[in-house]
């Protein structure tokens, strides 16, 4: 009975949520990399095709620029991300006032929908009828094309990336920066640390648990944008904000090359797959430097 008890009734317990992951997750995920293989348009029969379709990825300069897209949007999204989220936390945990107010108001863009988030900034940032266009020429400026240059629409949709998420991840850096013991800065102060020393010696370490999982989750979630992106800029101008998820859904669905869409999405697995071993590299698997 004990033998029973310890080896098969705890896999007993798992089974109901193996069979969900199976059946949702990971069978979805199995079929996906086997279309890949294959010519496919979602209706008729498959065509076995071997790696032509990942042979053709790489000659394919729309496929091309939107991974390049998608690698700048992303190493620039996520710092900001990181960064922003954890000084809005070190600000309201520093009792400042009306930090329960600021708090939700920080926090408030992230319940909002992603499309209304994106629709909102492309009505304050158009380029004609723009609010923050209407408020530059009536100072006498002129009118930025925010919106319709590359360079310009590229910046606009990592800030309000940055904006939409900050917010989220700053209530872990909150539950975190919570979770360190005074008694590490009350023996700081008396020897003579500043907050700067405090921060990099006392507080970094000691949230190398929450800077993992808030880099792999922004990760995770900026990689795979899509409907702020298409809300705000559609993928323009000339495809310079068009990312990889859109590429994927466009071709998947609006060409019905269903085959050739997922193996696209082999290749964002992989570019996931890597920059998250790359990120448990570099934080040592969020392991803490000081006990």
């Amino acid at each position: 009975m004990k033998s029973f008890e310890r080896r098969i009734f705890p896999y007993l317990m798992l089974l109901p949520t193996l069979v969900i992951f199976g059946l949702f997750l990971f069978y979805p995920a199995a079929f996906g990399f086997w279309i890949s293989f294959n010519k496919w348009d979602g209706l008729n029969p498959m065509k076995f095709v071997g790696l032509d379709n990942f042979t053709a990825l790489f000659q394919d300069s729309d496929f091309l620029l939107s991974f390049r897209n998608t690698m700048i949007f992303t190493v620039l999204s996520v710092p900001g991300i990181l960064i922003s989220s954890l000084a809005l936390a070190l600000m309201l945990t520093r009792r400042v006032h009306f930090s329960n107010f600021f708090r939700a108001a920080f926090y408030w863009p992230t319940m909002i929908s992603t499309i209304i988030v994106g629709l909102i900034w492309r009505f304050m940032l158009g380029e004609d009828f723009g609010i923050v266009n209407y408020v530059i020429t009536s100072r006498g400026g002129q009118a930025v094309k925010w919106l319709t240059n590359p360079t310009a629409a590229m910046g606009v949709v990592i800030f309000v990336t940055i904006w939409s998420m900050a917010g989220y991840y700053m209530v872990m850096f909150v539950a975190g920066l919570n979770s360190i013991s005074e008694t590490y800065y009350e023996a700081s102060k008396i020897d003579g640390s500043s907050f700067w020393q405090q921060f990099w010696y006392i507080t970094l370490p000691l949230l190398k648990p929450t800077i993992l999982l808030v880099l792999v989750l922004s990760t995770v979630t900026v990689i795979k944008t899509y409907p702020l992106v298409y809300a705000l800029t559609q993928g323009g101008p000339a495809g310079e904000t068009t990312f990889m998820v859109q590429k994927i859904q466009e071709t998947g669905f609006e060409e019905n090359q269903m085959g050739y869409a997922c193996a696209m999405t082999a290749v964002l697995f992989v570019v996931l797959a890597v920059l998250t071993l790359l990120q448990f590299r570099m934080t040592r698997g969020g392991e803490q430097d000081v006990d």
